[in-house]
């Protein structure tokens, strides 16, 4: 069987790299969502007969080496130092997730007995694979496939299944005409979507609750990344940030990115009355914090006697990112975390938590990094009103990475059924309720403020009830049944 080990003429490969190139079309910033599933069909039947393995690595290749270049964009901002990193980060990252394909669909096919069963083996594969991207090696669920459909109304499925139900969705429909005649096989396709954009529309028409009375005051200073620990051009962020809270109109909480100031929590003292004077209500900010010979990646409150609230500190950190496997030994030979500003690397927080502020609806924090893991949203011991994201988006260019991680955000609040308040270092910022669409933002590298009305939750979803669970067995049981092999009368 050459499904997984059959070697493939390089040569061959080419058509299946440029098929994972195009399908990724369907993913933000592009837009063109019914790229991925059409192509992903192509890819799927070349893989199912013969050389799995090598067509999916190479399709991978493609999918992943466009979805996610702007991993090059953090080794920029000191290119004289980190930049010929950049072509080998981007490769390695490629890779890895090319391999989470190759890998899972090509033992799928190699046990399958025809075509059309390895086809429906390697969709299933991708799925679950899509799936376990989210937990293993810390897990990074970014470009799964179904993060095509987050400007459709298909994209409220998310709230009964998750993000991997819409995988499910994309590569269910990618296989059927492996499966099925075209005619059938068209038909069919149009149903399916045509049912479950239905079932969106239906959901979107449904009213939302009436905003809460709560005004919030989101504040973007566009600090960019390579002057934002200069001396000199912190202190003028610094301004930024005092003058944009100080600016007149109603508001109940102000909210600034992750990292807002250059430094730390424990030196923050003599400016904090000022801090607190200017933000004229509580402040949410994003700040670094020591504890002993620890450092932490944290939110803190500060109220309006410039008092201090409990820290909440990151605990998803970004692996060589925010710290390094193994740092406390290695950083004994000088290999420190990327992004770090302070010491060898930060530690890692305790994990989910419900942040309380007077006056204002409870939230849930999410830094950065931890708004595209779906699983953080479960598990806590109340229900948070609302989802506030302190990221700094600086670091991902201007190009792909912010908008991506702006798609992933919306996703959590359909998928949770809760609004969710947005604070981006230089964009995007915005406001986005229950439904995911955004009620007001601020584009990449605008300085400014957003106030606006608190939106209501909904209802728990279905997604928050049962999680991923359906979607991942219904990908497993047609997995199960593309390997069953039948017994000869």
């Amino acid at each position: 069987m050459r499904a997984l080990t059959g070697r493939v003429p390089l040569r061959q490969l080419g058509p299946d790299l440029a098929l994972g190139l195009v399908a990724a079309l369907g993913l933000p910033p592009f837009g063109l969502w019914i790229a991925t599933p059409l192509v992903l069909a192509l890819l799927i039947h070349r893989a199912a007969r013969g050389g799995a393995f090598w067509r999916l690595l190479a399709g991978g290749l493609g999918w992943f080496g466009l979805s996610m270049s702007w991993i090059t964009e953090p080794f920029l901002v000191e290119p004289e130092i980190y930049g010929w990193m950049a072509p080998f980060a981007l490769v390695l990252l490629a890779l890895g997730g090319a391999l989470f394909w190759a890998i899972p669909a090509g033992l799928a096919a190699r046990h399958a007995p025809d075509v059309p069963r390895r086809a429906l083996a390697i969709a299933a594969a991708l799925v679950l694979s899509d799936w376990l991207r989210g937990w293993l090696f810390t897990g990074l669920p970014w470009s799964l496939t179904g993060h095509a459909w987050i400007d459709t109304p298909l994209a409220q499925t998310a709230a009964w299944t998750g993000a991997i139900g819409l995988s499910l969705v994309t590569l269910a429909l990618a296989v059927l005409p492996s499966l099925l005649r075209p005619l059938p096989a068209a038909l069919i396709a149009l149903v399916v979507t045509g049912g479950l954009w239905a079932a969106g529309l239906a959901r979107l028409a449904q009213p939302l609750p009436a905003d809460t009375q709560t005004v919030v005051r989101i504040v973007q200073p566009d600090a960019e990344q390579h002057l934002k620990w200069d001396p000199e051009w912190a202190a003028v962020f610094f301004q930024r940030l005092l003058d944009l809270s100080a600016a007149p109109g109603p508001r109940d909480l102000v909210i600034w990115p992750e990292t807002a100031v250059n430094f730390l929590l424990e030196d923050a003292g003599p400016v904090l009355p000022a801090i607190a004077q200017a933000a004229g209500a509580p402040l949410v900010m994003g700040i670094q914090r020591r504890d002993g010979s620890r450092f932490y990646n944290s939110l803190v409150t500060l109220n309006p006697d410039a008092t201090v609230g409990a820290p909440y500190d990151k605990f998803h950190l970004v692996p060589f990112g925010e710290y390094i496997p193994w740092g406390d030994a290695l950083a004994r030979v000088g290999i420190t975390a990327f992004a770090a500003q302070q010491g060898n690397g930060y530690s890692a927080g305790p994990g989910p938590a419900i942040m309380s502020v007077p006056g204002v609806p409870d939230f849930q924090p999410l830094i950065c990094y931890e708004a595209i893991f779906p699983q953080h949203l479960r598990g806590l011991d109340s229900r948070p009103a609302w989802l506030l994201q302190a990221t700094n988006d600086a670091w991902f260019g201007q190009f792909s990475g912010p908008y991506q991680h702006l798609a992933q955000a919306r996703l959590r609040a359909i998928e949770s059924g809760l609004p969710l308040i947005r604070a981006a270092n230089t964009g995007i910022s915005a406001v986005i309720d229950p439904h995911g669409h955004m009620r007001q933002s601020l584009g990449l590298g605008v300085q400014g403020k957003i106030d606006a009305a608190l939106p209501a939750p909904l209802p728990e979803t279905a997604w928050m009830t049962w999680g991923n669970a359906p979607a991942v067995l219904l990908a497993a049981l047609a997995l199960a049944a593309a390997l069953i092999r039948r017994k000869r009368a």
